[in-house]
């Protein structure tokens, strides 16, 4: 193969390899679903409902402390995040540090996949 058809084919290659590695990094909806059942047991994804948490539909991109009627914990209130991707995935690792004093007490979701693949759902509630 001459230098010159390979240099196209390499970079649709490694494209394509790049685009791959983005999407997984991006986390799947569907495994999202199903590792939320975690989160379920005190969160509703109905934006009319409170569970023991505040609903979780449209999180992503809500400042925190924001749901209106649900009674969060001073350290909420306090806490001053907007729930973007990278800040969902710190808290999901570990609740407590990220605000200290919540009331949630969840101990976080340890594997990366796990957090992308939930944060990734949760963007899907409209």
């Amino acid at each position: 193969m001459k230098l010159t058809m390979a240099v196209p084919f390499l970079a649709a290659a490694l494209t394509s390899i790049g685009l791959s590695s983005a999407a997984h990094a991006q986390g799947d909806p569907a495994a999202g679903k199903t590792v939320f059942n975690k989160c379920a047991v005190c969160h509703t994804t109905d934006p009319a409902k409170k569970g023991l948490g505040p609903t979780l539909f449209g999180v992503v991109g809500r400042h925190s402390a924001s749901v209106e009627g649900y009674s969060y914990s001073a350290a909420m209130k306090a806490a001053d995040k907007t729930w973007d991707a990278a800040t969902l995935d710190a808290y999901l690792t570990n609740p407590q540090v990220i605000v200290h004093g919540t009331k949630m007490i969840f101990p976080g979701l340890p594997k990366p996949e796990d957090r992308a693949n939930v944060i990734a759902y949760l963007s899907t509630l409209k």
